[in-house]
């Protein structure tokens, strides 16, 4: 009978003190959620700065002299190879752009090369 009583009164005692001892850590939540915030709004403030001057930066940039175009990039055998099954199981060319995340133009070359398209 003991043991109970010891037991019921150190559970007693513990949530008094947790009463006492809660509010500290709401506090430090509070704290954490204000400077969570803070930081998200910086974050996005630094967004809007780098966009803005990412544009300023293309302002002065004209169209690319022809001898300079970019070449594209190769494709990626793998992605080839789901082109060229996906061609075999009768998709269209939008849709297989569509799968691969190429162009439709970039899907005809890689069918072209490979010989599929003539």
């Amino acid at each position: 009978m003991d043991i109970p009583l010891i037991l019921l009164s150190i559970g007693i005692i513990l949530i008094i003190l947790s009463f006492f001892f809660g509010k500290s850590s709401r506090k430090t939540e509070d704290e954490i959620e204000i400077i969570s915030i803070s930081l998200h709004q910086e974050t996005n403030q630094l967004k809007k700065r780098l966009r803005a001057i990412e544009e300023e930066l293309m302002i002065g940039v004209g169209p690319i002299p022809k001898g300079r175009q970019p070449k594209t990039k190769p494709v990626h055998e793998i992605i080839v190879n789901q082109i060229l099954s996906l061609q075999a199981q009768g998709y269209s060319i939008p849709e297989i752009a569509k799968r691969s995340s190429l162009t439709d133009s970039e899907v005809l070359d890689v069918l072209r090369s490979r010989g599929v398209l003539i």
